[in-house]
């Protein structure tokens, strides 16, 4: 029987997509030092966008580590984030506690309610896990929307800016680089997670779990660590949103938070890291390019319902046109780009 029959084969292909995200150091060294001098020319406006992209990159990350590599699908996102924003917020609240509490405190959170939900994993595949994680995202709002009625926070917890090592984050440039610094931290850590064995565990889990268990994978082990450690990341990513628009509500929760981190993985492209981030940067961004549309082409109008609904509807048909005509994604379409660009260079460099 050979390695494809019996499903080893196809631990490969998904290895290469997790492995291929390193690039040319010199070029990713010169976007670092790129995205270092941005603030000392962008506006007020275009920082906020940066660092709201900043905060889903963190997010999409989790996800794409989750869904992307190791192979579990969860529509829960949006709960693991308002997990953390709560769990920010109440205790902000209640306790006065500061940042260096508050996160770790979220993290911890995140990692439980992982673990708890990622229990039907053992036993559902496919679309009843799906709706297994979807049922997280209705009780953690719950449970916030009844903390707020019951503590009378009605219209939501509203934060003071963190302090760190006694700088007070408030002003644009200050968020830009904390959170630049924060999703490098985060793509640097989930990269050499997958560069390990609990990387090569759960690539082999996405790749035919029968396979991977007879190779002597703990199957169990590994899926329940999927859903921990990437709940904690999609937690503390709630944590930051919470801080970083210093309120925390429900109503910023919505399912449709879940589906846009969804939009992420998959128009980014699956099994990539940098696709997280490239889906990241295109879903933040097309609110943002639809309401532009809408004011600079003639009689389109502009209002705040029309361009929700056209927004929406945008996520739907990207979607939909990424999975039928370019599974691979941004990403697939990036490394398509840089190689026929270099076949050209080599062809005229021969002549």
């Amino acid at each position: 029987m050979s390695n494809t029959e019996t499903g080893i084969g196809k631990i490969a292909p998904v290895r290469a997509v997790a492995k291929g995200d390193g690039g040319n150091r010199t070029a990713w060294m010169g976007l670092i030092v790129l995205l270092a001098l941005v603030p000392l020319v962008a506006s007020p406006f275009h920082l906020d966008i940066a660092s709201q992209i900043f905060i889903a990159a963190i997010g999409a990350l989790a996800l794409m580590v989750l869904t992307g590599i190791a192979g579990q699908i969860s529509l829960g996102h949006g709960g693991l984030m308002a997990a953390g924003a709560f769990t920010t917020g109440i205790l902000y609240k209640e306790t006065g506690a500061g940042i260096w509490i508050t996160l770790p405190a979220s993290v911890v959170a995140g990692a439980v309610i992982g673990l708890i939900f990622g229990l039907p994993s053992l036993r559902l595949r496919g679309v009843y896990l799906a709706m297994s994680t979807l049922a997280l995202h209705f009780v953690v709002i719950y449970l916030g929307g009844e903390y707020e009625f019951a503590s009378g926070a009605s219209t939501g917890i509203f934060l003071d800016p963190p302090v760190i090592f006694g700088y007070e984050l408030y002003d644009g440039q200050a968020w830009y680089y904390a959170l630049f610094l924060l999703v490098a931290g985060t793509y640097w850590g989930c990269s050499n997670l997958l560069n390990s064995k609990t990387g090569r565990a759960w690539e082999a889990l996405h790749a035919n779990e029968t396979a991977a268990e007879a190779l002597g994978v703990q199957v169990a082990r590994y899926k329940l660590l999927a859903f921990v450690i990437t709940s904690g990341i999609a937690s503390f990513s709630g944590a930051l949103f919470a801080y970083y628009q210093s309120f925390v509500s429900v109503e910023a929760f919505t399912l449709f938070m879940s589906i846009q981190y969804i939009a992420m993985i998959i128009i980014g492209g699956m099994g990539s890291l940098t696709g997280a981030l490239l889906g990241a940067i295109f879903v933040t961004l097309v609110p943002y390019c639809i309401e532009w549309l809408m004011e600079t082409v003639p009689y389109l109008g502009l209002d705040i319902s029309t361009a929700s609904s056209a927004s929406h509807a945008a996520f739907g048909l990207l979607m939909i046109l990424f999975l039928v005509f370019e599974p691979s994604g941004l990403i697939g379409i990036w490394k398509r780009t840089v190689a026929r660009f270099s076949s050209q260079s080599k062809k005229e460099g021969v002549q």
